[in-house]
């Protein structure tokens, strides 16, 4: 597919196709990465780390203890 970068500022701009933009479930406002590699641009869609991610990350420098909030209160059930 072909397109035309537009002067968008003091940059450049380039539009995509609608079609592509459902396929990637990319709207007004979407994050990508844009990359030089060999001589291209790649524009990758940027993931929102889910929750195995953030597990991942956990390890015994910072793991944390429980924390104890007290006596129960009112309806709460421990």
């Amino acid at each position: 597919m072909t397109t035309i970068l537009k002067k968008w500022g003091n940059s450049l701009g380039i539009r995509i196709p609608t079609i592509m933009a459902k396929d990637l479930a990319l709207e007004d406002g979407s994050e990508v990465e844009v990359v030089e590699e060999e001589n291209q641009i790649i524009i990758r869609k940027k993931e929102k780390p889910g929750l195995d991610f953030f597990l991942d990350q956990i390890n015994e420098t910072n793991l944390h203890t429980e924390v104890d909030f007290g006596r129960q209160e009112g309806n709460e059930v421990w």
